[in-house]
């Protein structure tokens, strides 16, 4: 199947609208989306890392205000 959106001709809005509806509907279905083999690759490097003492969970309100005063 193909099909091809006017993206030239469409607004910002229009293209975000666009995108959300795609993302609710893949969304539904979510065991139909495989991740990619290099995610489990990541996650297995961060349990060892855990494992290991190497690496900690950090609560996540910190983590947000940690990356917000990093990009101000």
């Amino acid at each position: 199947m193909s099909f091809k959106l006017p993206l030239k001709e469409m607004s910002l809005h229009e293209k975000l609208a666009a995108m959300e509806s795609l993302w609710e509907d893949i969304a539904r279905t979510p065991e139909a989306v495989e991740s990619p083999s290099w995610h489990k690759d990541i996650l297995d490097e961060r349990r060892q890392r855990l494992a290991e003492g190497q690496s900690q969970f950090v609560d996540w309100e910190a983590a947000k205000a940690d990356i917000r005063n990093k990009v101000v």
